[in-house]
């Protein structure tokens, strides 16, 4: 072609069709798929608890990457997030707390996790909880007040339902009751359908959403936030009645570490709910209720995260999406003698993770390697090929998808509220408490010899507290009272 010739508008075509093969078609461009759920400990069936009826969630990392020894940075519900949303451990205190978003997101929302898909083009949608308050605002029944993480979504809400707010939706009872705190019980068996509890209602909206998604040629993140197993532990009586509460194992360390130690008085269990004078510690039977509630509240939300994996493959977008699947912590069924989470014992900071993308080699053959909830961040950007923003705190895991055997190089960190921090590796855990003026106090646990964390070795190997102890001395100091950036 001579160029002396070439009319204005075919050199421009040429271009434009240039820049097209450059970035690839917009339907090349995976979409994302998020889903969160809330207070999921490691009981699943693909991780080989045995009483665990999650059939899909075993399904779905029968065809992705189940990460057995995922950790969270902080056991509660809105700090977990911040270092899911942000790709950051917690360096202030105000990072510790379910408002670590709301309080602190005009330094970094610009940089946060939907908002770098979206200043690259991608739709963004948040359905349920996906930070701490679900629907993203605040205020009364988190309903009136500022949003939470504003301009970082297109769409962000909670779906039409029986219950008045979405902190109802949070904690609700069947059919549009609220919880009264402190008087309402901590567990419910409604003798009726799915959507007599929150989570099918979720379902069905994201079900829909992804109808509409299916129409669309712009990519998009799509997260949908389950709220089940969190407390309440309600769900439909025929997710209680598949399981036979004298299949599911008591804990074999009940009793209260010695100190130093995690151990706190379940405030949120004791405190939140009415138990008509019964006490799990000292009532087996009572116990055994509590874990049976939890496996069939875990049993209802597993099934209506299959109702929206189905929708995804039924309306064909499986094949340009990837699916990650998240808990925000884990949580302690009697372990310890903590019927909760707050301490950064193994079953408050061990939680599932599974992603699955189109194309992944050796599907449904899991990774042991120890990966930390901020490692999630600079995954998502690596898989959809966008570019990460500076001071993430973790890398991303593709190599482990792409070779299940390859292990990390890096510990697992955690941060707890009063100066507490421990660092995981494959074998070992180090707590370390603050004690004021008195220095610091340690647990030292070998999980390859006590995988129950009955016995504080840290009197016994000084030299492995000691270096554990170098890692933590280069991470973060959240004790720190105010944001400094």
């Amino acid at each position: 072609m001579n160029d002396r010739f070439t009319p204005w508008w075919l050199g421009a075509l040429v271009a434009l069709v240039a820049m097209a093969a450059t970035r690839g078609p917009a339907a090349e461009r995976p979409n994302v798929l998020f889903l969160a759920i809330d207070d999921l400990r490691n009981d699943l069936g693909c991780l080989g608890v045995a009483h665990a009826k999650t059939p899909e969630l075993d399904a779905l990392a029968a065809s992705g990457r189940l990460f057995t020894h995922h950790y969270v940075n902080v056991p509660t519900c809105g700090a977990s997030r911040y270092a899911l949303i942000r790709g950051r451990y917690p360096d202030v205190r105000a990072h510790l707390s379910n408002g670590a978003i709301a309080s602190t997101h005009e330094q970094w929302a610009a940089s946060s996790l939907p908002a770098v898909f979206r200043q690259h083009g991608y739709q963004t949608l948040a359905l349920g909880k996906i930070t701490h308050y679900p629907g993203g605002r605040t205020g009364r029944g988190w309903a009136e007040g500022p949003e939470e993480l504003p301009g970082v979504w297109d769409r962000c809400w909670v779906p039409e339902s029986p219950w008045a707010t979405p902190q109802a939706m949070m904690h609700g009872f069947a059919n549009g009751v609220p919880r009264v705190p402190g008087k309402s019980p901590a567990w419910e068996a409604f003798d009726g359908p799915d959507k007599s509890y929150p989570d099918a209602w979720v379902a069905a909206d994201a079900v829909r959403t992804l109808g509409e998604l299916a129409r669309t040629q712009e990519p998009w993140f799509f997260a949908v936030g389950f709220f089940k197993p969190h407390l309440p532990f309600a769900a439909p009586k025929k997710w209680f009645d598949i399981h036979d509460p004298d299949t599911i194992p008591a804990p074999v360390v009940t009793e209260r570490p010695a100190e130093p130690s995690g151990w706190h008085g379940s405030g949120e269990f004791r405190r939140n709910y009415g138990h008509d004078g019964r006490d799990p510690d000292d009532d087996p039977e009572y116990a055994r209720l509590m874990r049976h509630a939890y496996a069939a509240s875990t049993s209802y939300m597993d099934a209506q995260l299959g109702r929206v994996v189905r929708a995804l493959e039924e309306l064909g977008l499986a094949d340009n999406t990837v699916v990650v699947v998240w808990s925000d912590h884990g949580f302690l069924l009697g372990e310890h003698a903590i019927w909760g989470k707050h301490c950064l014992y193994e079953h408050a900071l061990r939680a599932p993770v599974i992603i699955r993308y189109p194309g992944m080699p050796h599907p449904g053959q899991a990774s042991d390697a120890i990966v930390e909830t901020v490692d999630l961040f600079p995954t998502l950007l690596d898989l959809c090929s966008l570019p990460a923003p500076e001071g993430l705190s973790g890398h991303s895991l593709k190599p482990q998808l792409a070779d299940p055997r390859a292990l990390d190089t890096k510990p697992a960190l955690g941060f707890w509220t009063g100066g507490r921090r421990t660092v995981r590796t494959d074998r070992w855990r180090l707590i370390v408490h603050r004690q004021g003026n008195q220095g610091e106090a340690y647990e030292l646990f070998d999980y390859q010899t006590d995988p129950h964390e009955s016995q504080n070795l840290a009197d016994r190997h000084p030299d492995k507290v000691a270096e554990l102890r170098a890692i933590l001395n280069a991470a973060p100091d959240p004790s720190r009272p105010a944001a400094k950036r």
